[in-house]
């Protein structure tokens, strides 16, 4: 899957955008992570901090900008 269609899947609040992120980049963010905690508890947190970060960033796609005004 496209990362478009996988930040689409997060615009509909589609759970499987997480999913697809983790098939993904889950080896990426771990390396990442690892690297920089050298604890593997610590990491894994902090990558599933990464996607909870990312759908909390990504609202619907119905939302507009006018509707917080």
């Amino acid at each position: 899957m496209t990362d478009p269609e996988i930040v689409s899947l997060y615009w509909k609040r589609d759970e499987s955008a997480i999913k697809h992120t983790q098939s993904k980049y889950n080896a990426y963010l771990t390396r990442i992570s690892y690297n920089i905690l050298a604890n593997l508890e610590d990491c894994s947190e902090a990558v599933n901090d990464t996607y909870l970060a990312a759908w909390n960033s990504m609202l619907p796609s119905f939302v507009s900008c006018s509707a917080s005004q």
